[in-house]
């Protein structure tokens, strides 16, 4: 009898594991267009074939080096001709540094439709009424879920110094990536809930490829300060002021603002607010139900002259020395209506933003010489980030439990700093990014990469009405003008080309005219000999080259005379 042949086992019919289903799938690509090199500017772009979602579009406020700018936003070149392909964009919370730059790129993107929370929303229309142009909003929920393109985007709530803050999940087929916008955790917040743990929890037990995580507090040491004991601090300096309070804190800090009015409430205190951003922004969250005032409490800013001292309370913008801002013109004599006076309590209810230490200073000294007493949060707790710091973001990776770790929202040396926190418990060095602006992350087959490719993600200045028209070259003249100043040279030269009259000089910020004659007839004596120099024999020039040589010799000397490089512009008039 013949053996029967061993039949072969039939090959299994189990899903293969999450990984190899990327096999035939295309990339995801995130890519930094701000917020990765600065603080401020914050715009991460998600790109997996067709689909884009934009999860953020903030302004930065300009350097000091950056005279007549107002602010800077993120270069969108690489969305050009893609304005269809994207999907929605995501915004996680209604501070500035990440709504700042919709009224400007929304509508150069083809209006895409913004998800965002409730009170963002509102804070995002009532801007967008300045510019006269329509954009697309829609309100989301934490427990929403939405469909877009590739993209399958869910929430989970943040605390933060506003609120409404929400951190983003964003499911495609290259697996779950968070985005945790700006954060922390406060177990007892005043006023908002605390951030659910257990869903966060749950979120790291189904699998994260990759966190994108704040920096912004990446260098502090320990946990967050709770709302709760800023709240005890801020009633001893209700307790024992004898006069005005006035509290000066961001236009945005909500939170803040609404302690402040439940203490002014508590302790029998009219408040005032002052400030057209704060007055906005209060407006908005008292009608969306967010800040509750009791009547009588809000006076208007004049009505406080009536009142006595211990009577009032005024919260005001200006706590970083802003030249326009309330607190400053208070300080100088230039408000209106209020002048600070012996007896005053000033409160610095925010830190220093990095690069404004100088202006800070001088305005706390002014505020002195006035006669105020000042309370910063150097102090005493008067003052708590909204940013996670270092035991945080611990928490919050271990919680989540992501395979990639990616800082955002940070300078260098932050995003550097978060890095080295996801590495200290556990996340594998070559698990961690450090992308630069512009910088093209890519994720296939489960594996993400940092990619040497890199889309222009430069400045884009604004300028009153001007968007990008101030460039690189103008802003560094503006530079020059500001530090070293402007030396004119007016020449009227004849049909001959011969000079009508010696050259005219006028100096703008270099040197004083009348104590620099004798600067001033040797600059004269050099444009003269470069002129008989090189006059053609027929009485002609080359104008252009002639301002030129001009321009380069007397910028020399003029250096070697002061050690001085003022502007140089020679005038050329034909009579």
């Amino acid at each position: 009898m013949t053996p029967r042949k061993k039949q072969s086992k039939p090959k299994s019919r189990r899903k293969a594991p999450p990984q190899s289903r990327h096999t035939s799938r295309g990339k995801l690509k995130i890519i930094p267009l701000g917020g990765t090199e600065e603080v401020g500017r914050n715009m991460t772009v998600f790109e997996y074939g067709s689909d884009i979602v934009i999860v953020d579009m903030g302004f930065q406020f300009p350097e000091e080096n950056m005279p007549g700018i107002d602010y800077i936003i993120p270069n969108i070149e690489y969305l050009k001709g893609k304005e269809k392909n994207i999907r929605g964009i995501i915004i996680t919370h209604g501070h500035y540094d990440h709504i700042g730059a919709i009224p400007y790129l929304a509508p150069r993107l083809g209006n895409p439709p913004i998800y965002t929370a409730k009170l963002t929303k509102a804070i995002i229309e009532r801007r967008q009424e300045e510019f006269h142009e329509k954009i697309n909003t829609k309100e989301v929920k934490p427990d929403d879920k939405i469909k877009l393109g590739s993209f399958e985007i869910t929430f989970f709530g943040v605390n933060h110094n506003i609120p409404d803050s929400l951190a983003v999940v964003l499911k495609t087929p290259e697996g779950v990536f968070v985005h945790t916008g700006d954060w922390k955790f406060d177990y007892s917040p005043v006023g908002d809930k605390p951030a659910d743990l257990g869903k966060i929890a749950m979120l790291g037990e189904q699998g994260v490829t990759c966190m994108l995580c704040d920096s912004t507090d990446a260098d502090t040491k320990g946990y967050s300060i709770s709302e709760k004991r800023i709240n005890t601090s801020l009633q001893q300096v209700f307790e024992k002021a004898p006069g005005r309070i006035i509290a000066a804190t961001f236009a945005s800090n909500l939170n803040r603002i609404k302690q402040l009015i439940m203490l002014g409430e508590k302790y029998g205190r009219r408040v005032a607010i002052d400030g057209r951003s704060m007055k906005t922004n209060v407006e908005i969250a008292h009608k969306l139900g967010y800040i509750k005032v009791k009547p009588g409490t809000l006076v208007e800013l004049d009505q406080t002259r009536r009142l006595p001292k211990e009577k009032v309370l005024i919260i005001a913008t200006g706590a970083q020395g802003e030249s326009r801002a309330a607190l400053m013109r208070m300080a100088s004599g230039e408000h209106r209506q209020v002048n600070i006076k012996k007896g005053d309590t000033v409160l610095f209810s925010s830190s220093i933003v990095p690069g404004n230490e100088r202006t800070v200073q001088y305005l706390k000294d002014t505020l002195v010489r006035e006669g105020a007493r000042v309370i910063h949060y150097r102090m005493m707790d008067v003052h708590a980030g909204g940013h996670a710091r270092q035991e945080d973001i611990k928490l919050m990776i271990r919680l989540l439990k992501p395979k990639y770790f990616i800082p955002v929202e940070g300078n260098t040396y932050l995003l550097a700093r978060n890095v080295e926190l996801a590495q200290s418990i556990g996340i594998p060095p070559e698990n961690t990014i450090l992308p630069s602006n512009g910088q093209i992350i890519e994720f296939a087959n489960g594996k993400g990469k940092l990619t040497n490719k890199k889309v222009p993600a430069n400045y884009v200045m604004v300028d009153g009405l001007g968007v990008g028209d101030v460039s690189h070259v103008v802003l560094r003249d503006r530079q020059q003008l500001a530090e070293d100043g402007m030396f004119v040279i007016v020449l009227n030269l004849d049909s001959r080309g011969k000079l009508a009259s010696s050259p005219d000089i006028i100096s703008r910020g270099f040197v004083y005219v009348n104590e620099s004659q004798e600067l001033l007839a040797e600059a004269r004596k050099k444009v003269k000999k470069i002129i008989e120099k090189h006059r053609d024999k027929r009485a002609k020039y080359n104008y252009s080259y002639l301002k030129d040589k001009i321009r380069d010799d007397i910028g020399q000397f003029l250096y070697n005379k002061t050690e001085r490089r003022p502007m140089v512009l020679p005038v050329i008039i034909q009579v």
